[in-house]
């Protein structure tokens, strides 16, 4: 790696370490996002079948999202502390064991053990999008939007791959004793493990680090020439970011928990399901580099609007869709677009109002607000879908995420503390 000296020693080249971390991070999301999908698409379906109650359906994905934002926390806090490198190797970890541990609970048919688990499950998916803003430690500010989409399209691959293994992964564990449900979870497990060894072995330097050691020398410097100004927060920013993640993560998994119970009820099998949420996902992902470009030329504020049109735009197709597979797709591929559009945006705006010193615990307690979001609209997706349908959950989404659209639309008004 190369090295510049300065007067107080070495540091790493800052772009050279950029480059590494952005490869490493990249290889690395492929396996967890193949953790995250697999998962999330029959998540719904294992719970009716344990727990033998539609209304309940929801509660899988609302107990990840809310242990995801224990995880969001707690990896948060360990990056500040540790690194980047440490706080998502911990928290891939914890998400491969709950992976395993759900396995275990469906063979077991153990409903106690299955929701216990689902808690722990759900640091995979903090995890996950805590990487985002390890892309954006050592990024220029003219490029943190393209930086933080490279890990975000890299995730694609694996979660367009694991909603679309769930039909023979689920033919494999059949034969092998195992409930056909349980499988996607074992993949889960093995591929949060593979994750978080890859992390473990070549996260090095660590991005946030780095950054900071790079920031420390830079205050030095200009110390020197008595050119110093104060750290300070963009609050403005930082509050419009948090309302665009905030906002799009409860619509999203509210619509995308309950479209496999749907499509099992109007006679979908496993393949037809997987195949539109791997739809879903990719659109989630696929997008983010020129999502990314708009960000970095264009600014945040408009790309969070557009995601709150794309948003309400997904719920009025999904809610039209009725029994065909092909305008629900349409609808789901929406809503990922949506949900991509939203999540860089407010990450972007969250990196560039928050300085380094206190940057990764204010994203970790962001995701934790993030998480906790997700978790309500898991939970109340299958309350709504059994008392009034899935219209009416679709609909109500796109509603809500008109919201984005307003706060993106406001007149700027910067504060600053």
């Amino acid at each position: 790696m190369t090295k510049t000296t300065d007067a107080a020693g070495y540091l790493p080249d800052r772009a050279a370490v950029q480059v590494h971390s952005l490869r490493v991070l990249r290889v690395s999301q492929m396996f967890s996002g193949a953790g995250l999908a697999a998962g999330v698409t029959v998540g719904a379906l294992l719970a009716e079948d344990v727990l033998g109650t539609k209304s309940l359906s929801g509660l899988p994905v609302a107990l990840f999202t809310f242990g995801s934002a224990g995880a969001a926390y707690s990896v948060g806090a360990l990056s500040e502390r540790f690194g980047r490198r440490w706080g998502l190797v911990a928290g891939y970890a914890a998400g491969a064991t709950g992976g395993a541990v759900v396995t275990l609970a469906a063979v077991l048919d153990s409903a106690p053990l299955l929701l216990m688990a689902f808690l722990v499950y759900g640091s995979g998916t903090a995890t996950n999008l805590q990487a985002r803003y390890a892309g954006g430690d050592l990024a220029s500010p003219d490029r943190r939007g393209t930086a933080v989409s490279t890990i975000l399209v890299a995730t694609t691959l694996g979660a367009v791959a694991g909603p679309n293994l769930v039909a023979p992964v689920g033919r494999l564990s059949e034969r092998n004793g195992i409930p056909a449900l349980a499988g996607p979870f074992a993949v889960s497990a093995l591929a949060y493990a593979l994750a978080a060894l890859i992390l473990f072995v070549w996260l090095r330097p660590d991005p946030l680090l780095t950054a900071r050691a790079h920031a420390k020398h830079d205050v030095a410097a200009a110390r020197l020439r008595d050119q110093t100004e104060p750290v300070r927060i963009d609050v403005a920013a930082l509050r419009l970011g948090g309302i665009t993640l905030i906002v799009t993560q409860f619509v999203m998994v509210a619509v995308m928990t309950m479209t496999p119970v749907h499509m099992r009820d109007h006679g979908h099998g496993l393949g037809s399901t997987g195949f539109v949420i791997g739809l879903h996902i990719a659109a989630m992902f696929l997008p983010s580099p020129l999502t990314g470009r708009l960000a970095d030329r264009f600014g945040s504020k408009p790309v969070a609007a557009a995601g709150g049109v794309a948003l309400l735009a997904a719920g009025l197709t999904a809610a039209a869709s009725q029994h065909a597979v092909a305008p629900l797709a349409v609808g789901l591929v929406l809503l990922g677009v949506g949900w991509n559009l939203g999540l860089l945006a407010g990450t972007t705006l969250v990196v560039a109002a928050v300085p380094l010193h206190g940057r990764a615990r204010v994203q970790g307690r962001l995701d934790v607000a993030v998480a906790l979001a997700g978790a309500t609209g898991g939970l109340s997706s299958g309350l709504v879908v059994a008392r009034t349908g899935y219209a009416t959950l679709a609909v109500g989404g796109g509603l809500l995420a008109l919201a984005v659209l307003a706060v993106a639309l406001r007149p700027a008004r910067t504060v600053r503390a």
